[in-house]
């Protein structure tokens, strides 16, 4: 038997999906959900902010809650830590290396 979870889009549509599928957002929801401009979201994608398949994606791109949550912190440390543009990639790395190496401890310590 399949699990099911229930979710409502930005679109207040109500959907029944299977467990652990991924939840992807169109340009202009995750604009939405994150409260900056999409302009803002497709010039972070440009730079790379986001992952490097949103870089070089062609046409509009889709966000999963994982890129939600880094928009969030980018716009986070802009606004409460003066963080400025020309930092933004420098610092997006460094969070992608950092856990990366988090993940490489829990698999080293095991079960």
């Amino acid at each position: 038997m399949t699990n099911f979870i229930f979710y409502h889009n930005p679109t207040l549509t109500l959907v029944c999906l299977p467990v652990g599928t991924p939840v992807l957002y169109s340009l202009e929801a995750a604009a939405r959900l994150c409260d900056v401009h999409p302009d803002l979201l497709r010039y972070y994608c440009q730079l790379g902010l986001l992952g490097p398949a949103r870089a070089e994606a062609e046409g509009d791109p889709t966000f999963d809650d994982n890129a939600l949550y880094e928009v969030r912190r980018i716009e986070h440390y802009q606004h409460r830590h003066g963080v400025n543009r020309q930092a933004l990639p420098h610092l997006c790395a460094l969070w992608r290396e950092l856990e990366r190496l988090e993940a490489e401890v829990r698999f080293l310590r095991g079960p």
